[in-house]
């Protein structure tokens, strides 16, 4: 794992600056808008209320998102202690454009949230609906990297995460 990770790290190192040397004023806003909607406090609350009927029809996607939910986040949390991959460290007049949630990357919270949400999302609503859903988890992703608070590799990661919780748990919900 550790002889990924150094790959992993030159490649995310170079990407990322390369995204963080390119930043716009007028992008800063809506990319730190946009990385909150994959906040956790944001999310868990979102799936509790589906899965209890607020927006009827979409209980047993609420279900499968607050399964999905604990499910992957369980896995972000250990593999961040375990990983303990630092925050990036970005090029000399770039900084992180919003506060990490804590000192540890690897993998993103936030990625993880936001698919482990929009898959029992797109498979629940009409197709227009849905696909803004699953198109909001990269726009979600990409935030993370933009402000500088993950490597490209974070969020693959918590994407991936996400996925093979919602894979292990579909048949779990039918």
């Amino acid at each position: 794992m550790i002889g990924f990770l150094t790959l992993l790290g030159r490649h995310d190192e170079r990407a990322l600056h390369a995204m963080v040397m390119r930043r716009r004023p007028s992008v800063d806003q809506f990319m730190r808008a946009v990385t909150h909607l994959g906040d956790v406090w944001l999310v868990v609350p979102l799936a509790v209320a589906l899965m209890l009927g607020i927006v009827p029809g979409l209980e047993t996607a609420g279900m499968h998102a607050a399964i999905i939910l604990s499910v992957s986040h369980a896995f972000v949390q250990l593999l961040k202690r375990t990983i303990s991959r630092p925050r990036p460290r970005l090029p000399i007049g770039c900084l992180s454009l919003v506060e990490a949630p804590d000192r540890f990357s690897f993998p993103s919270g936030h990625s993880a949230a936001a698919l482990s949400l929009a898959i029992p999302l797109a498979a629940a609503l009409p197709m227009a609906a849905g696909s803004a859903m699953i198109g909001l988890a990269p726009l979600i992703g990409l935030s993370r990297c933009y402000l500088g608070v993950h490597y490209p590799g974070d969020v693959l990661s918590g994407w991936t995460l996400a996925l093979l919780a919602a894979l292990a748990s579909a048949p779990l919900i039918g």
